[in-house]
């Protein structure tokens, strides 16, 4: 069996085209420039960049405030060890714990921990809240369940630093400032336009509150084998998703005559699974398709690479399916930021697949093709993403273009729930189809500044976290942290094209994902034993 693979038709062209690739000028000019690369001036400056240190008591003011705070939280908990009430309720919690520990639940809980069980939670946020939101009859359970999961983290961590048995470290990073800053900009904007309070407060919680996930998910990670559950839960989550997908495709699950135009009836389908988006199901894939494929990189066994190999080939499949032009330039740049760091080899295979993927699917091509289409441009300066996004920028200039519309009024989720403004032929509620567009409209450009200054200053972090790990035979710990960084970089290109920090779950999982990336770099900690 294996000569026969090995002389087989398509092993010979597989590595007949290796070998023109070897021998080609791509190949030859990347040669030259990692040969080049550890000598020059660019690498000293990427060195200084990486080595830059993160908040500490010694050089950070804020650093020095968590420490106090810190202080006092312990202070508090060592009152409240010693207290009465404290004693009893251990005493009454021993023989539980005991009693269930004996089972299967019991065993589970052991295994993964407290931490891990609110990390697994945190990866399953889908999931739990698709099946929240459409088995449990009280709606008002469905509307506070993810509240109640950040407030119980919150909990965890404040009774784990209370009690003394959070790391040493301040926990403490650059990137907090910056989402600090951006908050209370956000904070001082909807004081400062709100003709409709309760609608401006709607909108600020609905920008910032997916936002504390980073602070939380920073000091939640405490040692590897939290990164490793988290990311692994990651992986489970969106795996079945991405074959749910796939089996929509095969069986044509219908969907909204919206979601196509009569130009493109060749289009059986776009996929959508729990997301009930196809843009978002294709932005979630983008997400997660360069963390399976960064398993395929990191574990030396053969069968998991050749595991995270296929789930890394069904999720790009699954993307190519919803048919979203915005995810499929997601996907692009995710692989060109996976590529630079990791394996240039894949941008030349990515134009392979892209090629391969445009002969055997017609469709594909006649999607990418119809932009370029007169009707296409009618279509969109008719009722398309150039018609809202001058509409947008219309009510902004028609306002204050410093301070925005206002909070939650135009362009997001808040506003389509809450349509204070009377429609008219000339004027209809939609969303944006464009995130960045919409921050501008409702907040202004000082709100669009201060959002574009923080998500720069987390990519600078994270970079620099990339850059302080390890990438060698023994530990290629690096691999994991590209992989979510190059997810991240797919999303907010996407979030050029639809209002992505519009979902929930996909701002909870791109933040934490960034506090994953500064643990790997700056808190990382084997547990012991």
């Amino acid at each position: 069996m294996k000569a026969i693979f090995q002389n087989s038709l398509l092993v010979r062209a597989v590595l007949r085209l290796r070998e023109w690739y070897h021998e080609g000028a791509i190949a030859g000019f990347f040669r030259k420039v990692a040969n080049a690369y550890p000598d020059s001036r660019f690498r000293r400056i990427w060195d200084g960049f990486c080595v830059t240190p993160i908040c500490t008591a010694d050089n950070s003011r804020y650093a020095r405030v968590i420490a106090a705070l810190r202080r006092f939280v312990e202070r508090v908990g060592d009152a409240a060890a010693q207290s009465m009430i404290y004693r009893l309720c251990l005493a009454i919690w021993k023989p539980i714990s005991t009693f269930l520990g004996g089972g299967v639940i019991g065993r589970v809980c052991r295994f993964f921990g407290v931490r891990g069980l609110l990390l697994v939670c945190l990866a399953m946020y889908l999931p739990l809240d698709y099946f929240i939101r459409n088995c449990i009859p009280i709606a008002f359970i469905g509307s506070i369940w993810d509240e109640c999961l950040m407030l119980a983290v919150f909990a965890y961590v404040l009774w784990h630093t209370a009690m003394r048995r959070a790391p040493l470290g301040l926990r403490a990073t650059p990137v907090d400032t910056y989402l600090l800053l951006f908050i209370g900009v956000g904070f001082f904007l909807m004081c400062a336009v709100s003709p409709y309070p309760s609608i401006a407060l709607d909108g600020y919680r609905a920008v910032v509150q997916y936002l504390f996930w980073f602070f939380l998910v920073t000091r939640l990670i405490e040692d590897d084998r939290d990164f490793a559950i988290f990311y692994g839960a990651l992986l489970a989550m969106a795996v079945p998703i991405a074959l749910h997908g796939i089996y929509q495709y095969i069986v044509a699950a219908p969907i909204p005559a919206g979601w196509v135009s009569q130009t493109e009836e060749s289009v059986r389908t776009r996929v959508y699974s729990l997301t009930g988006s196809p843009n978002i199901m294709g932005s979630l894939l983008v997400l997660f398709a360069p963390m399976a494929a960064g398993l395929a990189y990191y574990c030396k066994k053969m069968w998991v690479k050749v595991l995270a190999i296929g789930v890394t080939g069904m999720m790009c499949l699954c993307c190519i399916f919803t048919f979203s032009k915005g995810a499929w330039g997601g996907l692009a740049v995710a692989v060109i930021v996976f590529a630079i760091f990791l394996d240039r080899r894949l941008i030349a295979l990515m134009a392979v697949a892209g090629a391969g993927a445009l002969i055997a699917i017609p469709s594909i091509a006649n999607r990418i093709t119809y932009l370029f289409t007169a009707d296409y441009m009618e279509a969109s300066q008719r009722a398309g993403r150039m018609v809202r996004w001058e509409t947008g920028l219309n009510l902004l200039h028609e306002s204050n273009p410093w301070l925005g519309f206002g909070l939650g009024r135009f362009g997001g989720a808040v506003a389509m729930q809450n349509k204070i403004i009377e429609e008219t032929d000339t004027f209809e509620y939609f969303y944006m189809d464009n995130y960045y567009l919409k921050t501008l409209v409702e907040m202004g450009y000082i709100g669009l500044i201060f959002f574009i200054v923080l998500l720069i200053g987390m990519a600078l972090w994270c970079l620099r976290s990339i850059g302080r790990t390890n990438f060698n035979q023994t530990d290629r710990t690096r691999v994991l942290a590209v992989s979510m960084f190059a997810g991240m970089c797919g999303v907010l290109v996407h979030c050029y094209f639809e209002n992505i920090f519009e979902v929930p779950y996909m701002m909870a999982y791109f933040w934490s994902m960034a506090a994953a990336i500064m643990y790997l770099g700056y808190f990382r900690k084997k547990r012991k034993g």
